[in-house]
């Protein structure tokens, strides 16, 4: 008995589409699986935002700063994006009068809230750090340190941001967040390699970082043998990185609280306290101060004269003498109290021995922009320019400065001489290391300050957030296709199994009927 070819090609049919079928659901599961694993974009969770307030003693900036959310080792990779300068005084100026901060805070923060998107205004940060400035108002006058940081306190309530607190940073956390600052812009604890990546910079050396503030300034490096330095020492973690760094802060050595100090010296030492030469003003310049003006400091309080009137009017006549300058400057270092020991240049602190390049920022820039210098020169470079701009009268100076304001411009005759015997007789600085000193402002559009430096140590306390991951089809309808691609390849088998079966049951029925047919 013969089975039609028609019959068979009807009964193939089924079987070659279910055939087909499967293959089709396999191959298109395998290709949206690989194509949603490969094909997922990894999107950064967005940026977080900081905002910093550099409360100094002459004046407040505001910076705000940036870095993805997802962090790198604990540590945010943070850019400064705004800088405002707050106008008016230092906060300390305002012990007598804390109400009068608000005003002159608004103008800056109006404007960084323009800088902020609306929706992250309630997650971003806000730290204020005041420095040495509160820390001389603080030892003078402890209840109104308080009044003025409760002012501020009361002042950022009212805002939208996240306040943090207010706090007067110390003077060796103020000499390291410089530090972390000009190492972390500089490239010293992150860099990007071939593939775009942040790494840490193999066997990078750090750069020592020199701050003149206006009441304080700071020495902070890293010594030859940090082992023998732990006493004198801070550890600093950053990046997944341990740092031991030498820092210290001096206290009535920042450029304005010196130069009080001079003055207050200078009428000591004169013979008519109404009238004083002035050798570091410029020749045939003069001005009157008020005695509360160069006495009322906490670090002149021992050369107050016995007839103190704080509002009596003392008039400085500029001789411009650069001899003599220096002479003076040299009053204001202990030089003998270290008893000639190589780890002690001044006022009895122990500090070893300078090493390696130093990054010099703040008043050290202005006083070296002012004298037509930048970056890298020579002691004798600095010195002959030093020389020749206090030689100047105060007439001549108006047409040497690029941007003339007289509070400035007297006084940086002085600001070098200062710098002079900090760096070379404070610091032990000499003809050889010298060079290895930059003097600047800012690395790219980041300000070298110990603002950044706080705040990159702040991010290692602040949470970081998951990277998001973009898929190319939605997880619903990756899952549905998923679900009804593996069900069809799941039908096509069975029924490619039945069809198997029934095909078996056929060709056994003719050889039956064969057996038991009768003859």
């Amino acid at each position: 008995m013969k089975t039609n070819p028609g019959t068979r090609m009807l009964t193939r049919t089924p079987s070659v589409v279910a055939q087909v079928f499967l293959l089709l659901s396999i191959v298109l599961v395998i290709a949206i699986a690989v194509i949603q694993i490969n094909q997922q974009q990894v999107l950064s969770p967005g940026l977080k935002y900081g905002i910093v307030l550099d409360a100094g003693s002459s004046r407040t900036t505001v910076y705000v700063y940036e870095w993805p959310a997802e962090k790198e080792n604990n540590t945010g990779v943070v850019s400064q994006t705004f800088k405002c300068n707050v106008k008016g005084p230092g906060i300390s100026s305002y012990g007598s009068s804390p109400g009068a901060l608000a005003k002159p805070l608004d103008d800056c923060l109006n404007k960084v809230k323009e800088r902020i998107p609306v929706h992250l205004h309630k997650n971003t940060s806000v730290y204020l750090g005041a420095t040495a400035g509160m820390r001389l108002l603080r030892l003078q006058n402890e209840s109104a340190a308080n009044e003025v940081l409760a002012s501020i306190q009361s002042y950022f309530r009212a805002q939208p941001f996240e306040f943090r607190g207010a706090q007067i940073i110390t003077g060796p956390e103020e000499g390291v967040y410089g530090w972390i600052t000009a190492n972390y812009l500089m490239g010293n604890f992150l860099e990007r390699n071939l593939w775009r990546t942040w790494v840490h910079p193999y066997r990078k050396e750090t750069t020592g970082a020199l701050d003149l503030g206006g009441a304080s300034t700071q020495i902070s490096f890293i010594p030859e043998d940090p082992e023998k330095h732990l006493n004198s020492t801070l550890q600093v973690k950053l990046y997944g990185y341990n740092y031991n760094v030498y820092t210290h802060s001096y206290q009535c050595y920042g450029r304005d609280e010196a130069e009080k100090r001079l003055l207050a010296l200078l009428h000591q030492k004169s013979k008519a306290s109404a009238n004083v030469d002035n050798p570091c003003y410029p020749q045939n310049y003069n001005t009157a101060l008020m005695m509360k003006d160069f006495f009322g400091s906490l670090c002149t309080q021992s050369l107050r004269p016995a007839n103190y009137y704080p509002n009596q009017l003392v008039n400085f006549h500029g001789t411009g003498d650069p001899g003599l300058c220096q002479e003076m400057v040299s009053l204001l270092f202990n030089l003998t109290a270290c008893r000639d020991r190589e780890d002690c240049p001044f006022n009895g602190i122990h500090q070893p021995k300078v090493k390696g390049n130093f990054v010099a920022f703040s008043g050290f820039y202005y006083t070296i922009n002012a004298l037509n210098l930048s970056g890298q020169f020579s002691l004798d470079d600095f010195n002959s320019s030093m020389w020749f701009f206090c030689s100047q009268t105060w007439a001549q100076l108006q047409f040497m400065l690029p941007k003339f304001e007289e509070k400035y411009a007297r006084s940086y005759c002085f600001s070098a001489n200062f710098i002079y015997y900090l760096l070379v007789h404070g610091y032990n600085f000499n003809a050889e290391t010298w060079p290895q000193i930059h003097f600047q402002k800012e690395v790219g559009n980041s300000s070298i300050a110990w603002s950044l430096g706080y705040m990159l140590s702040l991010t290692n306390m602040i949470p970081a957030e998951g990277k998001l991951i973009q898929l190319p089809l939605k997880p619903s309808l990756f899952a549905g296709l998923l679900v009804f691609l593996t069900a069809t390849a799941l039908l096509c088998l069975l029924f490619l199994v039945y069809l198997c079966v029934v095909s078996h049951q056929r060709k056994d029925v003719p050889r039956v009927q064969h057996v038991f047919i009768p003859e």
